[in-house]
């Protein structure tokens, strides 16, 4: 049984195609798994990094919507779909997986030119076309969200690593402060952009890092690779530690009490998992699906979300900063977000995917 993975481009495709690739791995270590991707993918980096085949296909950005953008599409669209069939020949492919992105759609359609079963997983609460549009070619539909509106789905999560579905924040607390050099008996506030940063969300942070560090909370803020911005110093009774990029994120939901963070599918999946409470900043642009990533979880009293342009030194200092310092509402936060939740995503799914290809090869 060969499984072909079709998620590049972003860390939110990538990552749920590469948290199933290893749970179909421990399910059955022979299943041999390709994943599709572009040259200017994240993939390049991560997809070998975790011991998985990469091919390559060229890049087709699809607007959002139906709409004039997509007459430039097709010429395009017919190499990538060839490049997509080849690799599925090369690969033996007796499943597409798909997760939305730049390499989704040639990859349904090629699948659909071979006869190939296709399973599509959307993680947003709002569905990107390539997934709308695969969504018309199978009966083998996923959302990360429940009330994601799509044709045949069925909610079962977003899958996400291991190293962070088994995450017990308490007990690797300690190491995990330890790790970053933070003091163990200071509250922490993780910042993070994603994994390409995010201005808005940095300046705000550094700018009111006097009053965060004043009041006695910990910062460990991942600017992003190419931040140019100017970080407070490590040093001082309370710690302040600046990463332009980290691997580990399962080390940096052990370490803090609360986070400051976009709300893409991915970081909500992963946060609600652990149970790390958040204030969550949308994206300003898009189809407003960060935002309804995040509101679930606000509803429940996971979280908190502020709009970017609300985002500011005296908001951290006047609205999150009081919520940081009352140890029994972070708790009470904290157990609402993991209530929200789901750990055993990549299992499900796994196991879906085992069924379809089961299913291709009974007796007609």
């Amino acid at each position: 049984m060969s499984v072909v993975l079709a998620g590049g481009g972003t860390a939110g495709h990538i990552e749920p195609a590469l948290a199933l690739a290893d749970a179909l791995r421990r399910a059955d270590p022979r299943i041999p798994i390709t994943c599709l991707g572009t040259e200017r993918g994240l993939e390049t980096r991560l997809v070998p990094l975790r011991g998985y085949d990469l091919a390559l296909i060229p890049a087709v950005p699809l607007p959002r919507s139906v709409n004039a953008t997509l007459l430039s599409v097709p010429g395009r669209l017919a190499a990538a779909v060839g490049a997509a069939t080849a690799a599925l020949d090369r690969a033996g492919a007796e499943v597409v997986v798909g997760f939305g992105g730049y390499v989704a759609t040639p990859a349904y359609l090629a699948a659909r030119r071979r006869g190939i079963p296709i399973v599509v997983h959307e993680a947003n609460s709002r569905p990107g076309l390539a997934n709308r549009i695969g969504v018309l070619l199978t009966r083998h539909v996923f959302t990360g969200q429940p009330g994601t509106r799509l044709a045949h789905a069925t909610y079962i999560g977003i899958p996400i690593r291991r190293e962070i579905a088994g995450l017990d924040r308490l007990a690797l607390g300690d190491k995990a402060r330890a790790h970053f050099g933070l003091r163990p008996d200071l509250p922490v506030l993780l910042a993070t952009g994603g994994s390409q940063g995010a201005r808005s969300l940095n300046r705000a942070v550094v700018a009111a890092a006097p009053w965060i560090r004043s009041a006695g909370v910990q910062v460990l803020h991942i600017i992003g690779p190419r931040s140019d911005i100017d970080v407070p110093p490590p040093g001082g009774e309370t710690p302040y530690v600046t990463l332009p990029y980290l691997d580990r994120m399962d080390l940096a939901y052990a370490a803090a009490d609360f986070a400051l963070c976009r709300a893409g599918a991915m970081t909500c999946a992963e946060l609600t998992a652990v149970g790390l409470p958040a204030a969550y900043v949308p994206l300003p642009h898009g189809n407003g699906e960060q935002r309804m990533n995040a509101a679930p979880i606000e509803q429940v009293g996971g979280g908190i979300i502020v709009d970017d342009a609300q985002l500011s030194p005296d908001w951290i200092a006047d609205t999150l900063l009081p919520v940081l310092l009352d140890p029994e509402l972070v708790a009470a936060m904290s157990r609402a977000a993991a209530g929200a939740g789901r750990r055993d995503a990549d299992r499900w799914l796994a196991a879906e995917v085992i069924d379809v290809m089961r299913g291709r090869r009974r007796p007609q």
